[in-house]
């Protein structure tokens, strides 16, 4: 059989860059997938969508009113969570953040906790860290969320003012002054009477989405719900 020039091409380049498991980054995925079968069925996912209250709604007890909120996987040191984050956030891997969301937003959309969402809304990065990095992670995982879910991405409802110094050896109260005031609302008509599904990377003290949710619930008649990639036990 005579192969085609194309197929040349592409057994070529698949020598020089292996398309490997972004989980493991050691064997090869699944056909049409991001994750070989190893990884695949290690996946992290909680049980948050069978449970109105779960742990992330806990983690914001007393301080929002939510409608739902949700993680879709626990993030630990060393997993595979944190692997994946690692290579959407770090070594540019924007399909991580596409897949994932698809994958997530099948499970959002047959789960009675996320029905009438009107408009997903990504937790934005600062204009230089997003220039830096070439793109938003957190607004990767909205689009890939928004295609089963059929509900548009505003991206741009939130803006970051401020870059802030690094919240990783800061406690939940210290990260939440270090970002109070830091987002403002680009077209707050656009979010009044809606329903908002806020949406981030990952979730540890809550600092920053509060942040977010905080501006977000000023607005009138406005709804709130939650979900992330990984949220840290």
């Amino acid at each position: 059989m005579k192969l085609k020039s194309t197929d040349l091409l592409r057994d070529f380049i698949a020598l020089l860059y292996p398309n490997l498991c972004l989980a493991c980054c050691e064997n090869a995925p699944i056909s049409k997938d991001i994750f070989c079968v190893n990884c695949y069925y290690k996946l992290p996912y909680t049980d948050f969508l069978d449970h109105k209250e779960n742990l992330l709604t806990d983690r914001f007890w007393g301080r929002l009113e939510l409608e739902a909120a949700t993680a879709m996987f626990y993030f630990t040191k060393g997993g595979i969570a944190q692997k994946l984050i690692h290579n959407l956030k770090y070594k540019g891997k924007k399909k991580v953040g596409i897949h994932l969301g698809e994958l997530y937003g099948r499970k959002l959309q047959a789960s009675n906790l996320f029905q009438n969402i009107d408009l997903i809304v990504p937790v934005p990065l600062h204009y230089t860290k997003e220039r830096k990095r070439g793109f938003n992670q957190s607004a990767l995982f909205a689009k890939g969320l928004a295609g089963p879910l059929g509900i548009p991405v505003f991206e741009q409802a939130l803006l970051r003012s401020s870059n802030l110094s690094s919240q990783t050896i800061k406690n939940r109260l210290e990260r939440l002054e270090n970002v109070l005031g830091s987002f403002v609302l680009a077209q707050p008509n656009r979010l009044e009477n809606k329903h908002i599904l806020l949406v981030d990377d990952v979730v540890t003290t809550g600092a920053t989405l509060e942040a977010c949710a905080l501006k977000i619930l000023e607005l009138p008649d406005t709804k709130l719900s939650i979900a992330t990639i990984a949220i840290a036990k």
